[in-house]
C-alpha cells in the first residue's frame, strides 16, 4: 500500500499501512471472548472497521492521483500522556468496587484504536502530515468516565466518538494568532449525544445512570480525584477553574439549603461526577481561558451551570446526571471573550494588585495553597466525602411531610434510587406512595413494578400488596404499559399468570408475555422465557429455544440467564457439550455477581451431574 515516493524513507512504517494495521487490529478484537459473545457488539466492531477500511480505499485512490506524500511525527504532548494517566488512576479505584469497569476495558481499548485511526486518516485527507502523540488517551478516556453505551447499542459509542474527533478537526477558530479546536473533544461528543439521549427519553441504552451512581462506591473517591486534580493543577496551571467552580457550588449549596431547608444535590453537596467533571473535563488548557480572571469565570460559570442544570433536568423529569456535561461547549465558546476581558482589567487594575507581578507558576502555587485549604475544609467539616444527610429517605419524608420545596418529589426520587439498588423496603414503600397518588400524582404502572420489584426481593407484605392491586386493576394497567413496549410491566404480569397470583393461571398467555417482554428488551423476561422453553411450562419443550432466550438475557447481563446456559453447553442439552463455552458464560455469571457461577466455573465437567439442568 504505496503513499508516495520515497515514503519508507520517512517513516519506519508506512503511513497508510499504519492505518490498515490500526484497522485491522481493531477489527480482530471482535474475536475476544468479551466481544464476540454479543453478534451485535461483534457487529459494531465489524461496522467500524468497515467504515474505516472504506475510508483508506478511498484516501489511498486520492492520494495515488495526487501524488501526494504523506508522513508522521511523533511528537508526545505533556498534556495528553499526564491527563491520560491521571484518568487512569480514577477507572483503577473505580473498578475495584464496580467490576463492569474492569469487563469494559476492552471496548475502551477498541475506542482508542479507532480514535487513532480515524484521526489519522481524516488529517491524511486534509494535509500531508499527521501528528502522532497521546491525543486520543485522554479524549476516550474522559468520554467513558461520563458516559457510554450498552452492548447492544455500542455502535453507537463509535458514532460518539467520531464525533468528537471531527470536532476536533473541522470546528476551530484562531486564538492568539493560532488555528485550534473550539471545544473540548469529550465535552463535544458528550453534550450532543447526551441532548438527543434526553430529547429521545433513550437514557436506558446507556450506563450514564449507572456510571453516575457508582462512582460513589469508593470510599475515598473525593480525595482520589483531588489528588490528581492536583496533578493537572501543579503541571498546567489550571487551579483556579477548579476552585472557582468548587466554591460557586459550595456558595449555592448553601444560599439553596438556608433558603428552602433541604438539599439540592439530594445525598451530596457536590456530586462525585460534578466534582470529576471540574477536575477532568472543564480543566482542558486548550479549551478553557489562559488568564487570571478569565478561570475564574469560567469555573465559577461551570459550577452554576451544573447547579442549575441539576434542576432543570430534575424538574422536567429528565436524568439529572447530565447536568455536568451540557454546559461545558456553551462555556468553551466564551474562552477569547473571557481572555479579552481578563487582559483589559489587567491593563487597569496592574498597578494596583500586586498579584498581577507574581510569575504564573507562582500564582498557581499560590491558587493551590487555596484550594487544598478550601478542599481539606470541606472534608472536616463533611460538605464532602461523609454521609450526607440527605442521603438518609427519613429526611426527605420529614421534608415532605412540612411542606418543604420540591421535598416530596425527591423523597420519591431517592426511594427510586434505593428500590435500583435492591432495598426492599424502598421498593415497597415507592409503590405504595405511587399508587396511594397523595404525596406524588398517582402512577400505576410504576406503583406496581415497585411492588413487583420488593417481592421479587424476598418481600411477603410486597407479594400480597402486588396481588391485592392486580386484582384492583394492576392486570390492564400491566397490559397497556406491556403492549407500549415496557419489558418490566410485561414480565411482571406474565409472572402474575405463570403462578396464578391475583389473576386466573395462565400459562401459555404468560410464556407470550415473556416473550414481549424479551423482545423489548428486558433480560429477565428472556432468562424466565427460556425457563419456560426449557421445562415445557406453558409451551412444548424447546432447548434450542431455551439456549436463544438465555443467551439474550446473558447479552443483557442477567447472571441467571448466563449461569443456566452455561449449564446446558456444560451437559450437552440442546446442543454439543462446549466446555470452553460455559466456562466463558460462567465466568460472566460470576462478574455479575452470581456466587455459585464462581463455584461451578472452578469445577470440573466430570464432576458436575449428568443430569438436565
Amino acid at each position: 500500500m504505496a503513499d508516495g515516493p520515497e515514503q519508507g524513507t520517512r517513516n519506519p512504517l508506512a503511513p497508510l499501512w499504519l492505518a490498515f494495521f490500526l484497522t485491522i487490529l481493531l477489527g480482530s478484537l471482535s474475536f475476544l471472548p468479551r466481544v464476540s459473545a454479543n453478534l451485535r457488539l461483534a457487529a459494531s466492531f465489524w461496522a467500524a472497521t468497515g467504515v474505516l477500511l472504506l475510508f483508506l480505499i478511498v484516501l489511498r485512490r486520492l492520494v495515488t492521483r495526487s501524488g501526494r506524500t504523506l508522513s508522521y511525527e511523533f511528537v508526545p504532548s505533556k498534556v495528553h500522556y499526564v491527563q491520560a494517566a491521571m484518568q487512569s488512576c480514577v477507572y483503577i479505584y473505580w473498578g475495584r468496587y464496580w467490576p463492569e469497569v474492569y469487563q469494559h476495558a476492552p471496548l475502551i481499548a477498541a475506542q482508542i484504536i479507532f480514535a487513532y485511526a480515524l484521526d489519522m486518516l481524516i488529517c491524511w485527507s486534509r494535509r500531508d502530515k499527521w501528528i502522532l502523540g497521546f491525543g486520543p488517551f485522554p479524549i476516550i478516556l474522559s468520554t467513558n468516565l461520563f458516559l457510554w453505551y450498552k452492548d447492544d447499542w455500542f455502535f453507537l459509542q463509535f458514532l460518539m466518538v467520531a464525533t468528537g474527533i471531527l470536532g476536533k478537526e473541522f470546528i476551530k477558530w484562531k486564538r492568539e494568532g493560532r488555528l485550534t479546536h473550539i471545544f473540548n473533544p469529550s465535552a463535544f461528543s458528550l453534550f450532543v449525544f447526551s441532548v438527543v439521549l434526553i430529547a429521545t427519553k433513550s437514557t436506558n441504552v446507556t450506563w450514564g445512570e449507572e456510571i453516575a451512581t457508582t462512582l460513589a462506591r469508593p470510599p475515598h473517591i473525593y480525595l482520589e480525584v483531588f489528588l490528581v486534580g492536583l496533578v493537572v493543577q501543579a503541571l498546567f496551571s489550571v487551579t483556579l477553574v477548579t476552585l472557582s467552580a468548587a466554591a460557586s457550588l459550595f456558595l449555592l449549596n448553601l444560599v439553596y439549603t438556608h433558603t428552602t431547608g433541604v438539599y439540592h444535590f439530594v445525598d451530596s453537596n457536590i456530586p462525585i461526577s460534578v466534582f470529576l467533571g471540574l477536575h477532568l473535563l472543564v480543566t482542558d488548557p486548550a479549551t478553557s481561558p489562559r488568564t487570571t480572571t478569565g478561570k475564574v469565570v469560567f469555573g465559577g460559570m461551570y459550577g452554576a451551570g451544573a447547579f442549575a442544570l441539576y434542576g432543570a433536568l430534575g424538574w422536567f423529569d429528565a436524568p439529572q446526571f447530565y447536568d455536568k456535561l451540557l454546559c461545558v461547549p456553551m462555556l468553551n465558546l466564551t474562552v477569547r471573550a473571557l481572555d479579552r476581558m481578563s487582559r483589559a482589567l489587567g491593563e487597569r487594575l496592574r498597578s494596583l494588585v500586586s498579584v498581577w507581578t507574581w510569575s504564573p507558576r507562582q500564582a498557581n502555587l499560590a491558587f493551590m495553597i487555596v484550594w487544598i485549604a478550601l478542599f481539606s475544609s470541606f472534608m472536616a467539616t463533611g460538605f464532602l466525602g461523609k454521609t450526607h444527610p440527605g442521603a438518609d429517605p427519613t429526611f426527605w419524608r420529614q421534608a415532605c411531610g412540612e411542606g418543604r420545596w420540591n421535598a416530596c418529589k425527591t423523597w420519591v426520587r431517592s426511594q427510586n434510587i434505593s428500590c435500583r439498588d435492591n432495598s426492599a423496603s424502598a421498593c415497597f414503600t415507592l409503590g405504595t406512595a405511587l399508587n396511594e397518588g397523595r404525596i406524588v400524582p398517582r402512577d400505576p404502572v410504576e406503583a406496581g413494578k415497585s411492588f413487583g420489584r420488593a417481592c421479587d426481593l424476598g418481600l411477603s407484605s410486597a407479594c400480597a400488596n402486588l396481588a391485592e392491586f392486580v386484582r384492583a386493576d394492576g392486570q390492564d394497567v400491566f397490559l397497556r404499559a406491556c403492549d407500549r413496549g415496557d419489558g418490566v410491566s410485561c414480565f411482571i404480569l406474565g409472572s402474575l399468570l405463570m403462578n396464578g397470583v391475583g389473576v386466573p393461571q395462565d400459562a401459555v398467555r404468560a410464556v407470550s408475555l415473556f416473550r414481549l417482554s424479551c423482545e423489548s428488551g428486558w433480560p429477565r423476561g428472556c432468562g424466565r422465557l427460556g425457563e419456560s422453553y426449557l421445562w415445557g411450562e406453558g409451551t412444548a419443550v424447546d432447548q434450542a429455544k431455551a439456549i436463544e432466550s438465555f443467551e439474550k438475557g446473558c447479552r443483557g447481563r442477567y447472571p441467571p440467564s448466563c449461569f443456566n446456559v452455561a449449564m446446558m453447553y456444560r451437559r450437552g442439552v440442546g446442543c454439543p457439550k462446549d466446555e470452553a463455552l460455559a466456562q466463558q458464560r460462567f465466568r460472566q455469571a460470576c462478574l455479575l455477581g452470581l456466587a455459585p457461577a464462581c463455584q461451578q466455573g472452578q469445577r470440573s465437567p466430570v464432576s458436575s451431574p449428568a443430569s438436565d439442568p
